[in-house]
């Protein structure tokens, strides 16, 4: 038996008559908290490049795969078994270029290419986003400085109109001017300040990173010649 099948077994056996009460008690939604505390730990121990340690966050989080899978197949929705198909199917799908005839050189060819396919994908599934090829769908819960940082860098990247939306010119001088340490000041005194006044910092920019992009998708969808590519 492999030690894949023994976790699914070990989570089963938790869930089951005579398992233990907290994890018969658990949802997809009570371990969302869960998933989020173990991949952050996840995260350090790559930070700090602890490699012993680093196998064992990556159980945990694997333990947070394995029991939504099981919590799917109580439902009778899906299996571990499941999860692992369709993601392997998709990695060879998304991958022409190693398991077709496909050939691309560098890393920027193929986020494109995946970018692509990605779309054709979600069109035929009939999940093709209401404004297509403005910006690329983000996690509803990424946090807000990732969210905010994922937004503007499309916006470079593409290069969509922003002029009235953000001061660009600022931007660049202020970029000119930060390093890690005074930009980790900075962000420390504005959340400081924004508890001074009874402020949520973590809600005031993914307010005005999602106002931003509303803004620039209504810019591009009212031009003639439709977003970039």
């Amino acid at each position: 038996m492999s030690a894949i099948e023994e976790l699914r077994q070990t989570i089963a056996r938790l869930r089951g008559p005579g398992g233990c009460p907290w994890d018969q008690e658990q949802t997809h939604a009570t371990l969302v908290r869960c998933l989020i505390d173990e991949v952050s730990e996840l995260i350090d121990t790559i930070d700090r490049l602890d490699l012993p340690h680093m196998r064992e966050e990556l159980g945990d989080v694997l333990i947070q795969v394995v029991f939504h899978a099981q919590l799917a197949e109580e439902a009778g929705r899906f299996n571990l078994e499941d999860v692992a198909r369709e993601v392997n199917e998709k990695l060879i799908r998304r991958h022409p270029h190693v398991f077709g005839d496909g050939k691309l050189d560098t890393s920027e060819q193929v986020l494109v290419q995946w970018e692509q396919i990605k779309a054709v994908e979600k069109a035929k599934a009939g999940q093709a986003s209401a404004t297509p090829g403005v910006f690329k769908e983000l996690p509803p819960r990424l946090p807000a400085l990732m969210f905010a940082e994922a937004i503007w860098k499309q916006i470079e990247k593409k290069k969509l109109p922003v002029a009235g939306l953000a001061d660009t010119a600022q931007v660049s001088a202020l970029g000119q001017h930060l390093t890690e340490e005074s930009l980790g000041r900075m962000l420390f005194e504005i959340v400081a300040a924004s508890r001074a006044r009874g402020l949520d910092p973590e809600a005031a920019l993914r307010l005005h990173a999602t106002k931003l992009m509303r803004h620039v998708e209504q810019r591009v969808q009212s031009s003639p010649t439709g977003a970039s590519a």
